[in-house]
């Protein structure tokens, strides 16, 4: 695990740093997505999670999902294209368990990559920790707005 600001990131995912999404594979080629902590913690209680229907493509750096905060309303982009293939429904029931357990029960979305090298721009494994010190450091999340 990469401890960052406090919060336990474990270094089995795949984390898009510039969107904040997290992304572990699953046995059945699918992939299990959902908003960092970090993400959460900048945008506040989550109000409502919207997410994309089933069966339908998105593309990459596209929105899958959209989160409405306290703080911030826009949309979880997709590190990579694909198709959902589940949603989180007890999330859209209970939109706080975002915030209560972004790794656990806070998960958004499973979705099946449009492509096998989905994970070469993502950041997994003992870079972890650097790589998120790096982008709290550089503060370029203060200037995005969605």
């Amino acid at each position: 695990m990469a401890l960052v600001h406090g919060v336990e990131f474990p270094e089995h995912l795949y984390y898009d740093l510039e969107n904040q999404m997290w992304y572990e594979p699953l046995g059945d080629g699918t992939v299990r997505a959902g908003f960092t902590p970090l993400a959460i913690e900048l945008a506040g209680d989550v109000l409502v999670f919207t997410p994309r229907r089933l069966g339908r493509d998105f593309e990459a750096q596209r929105s899958f999902a959209t989160i409405e905060c306290g703080k911030w309303v826009g949309a979880a982009r997709a590190a990579f294209a694909g198709i959902v293939v589940a949603a989180n429904t007890d999330l859209e029931a209970r939109p706080k368990l975002l915030n209560d357990d972004a790794f656990g029960a806070g998960w958004m979305l499973i979705v099946r990559p449009s492509q096998d090298g989905w994970p070469t721009r993502l950041t997994t494994g003992a870079a972890v920790g650097a790589a998120f010190e790096a982008w709290i450091a550089a503060e370029t999340y203060k200037g995005r707005t969605e």
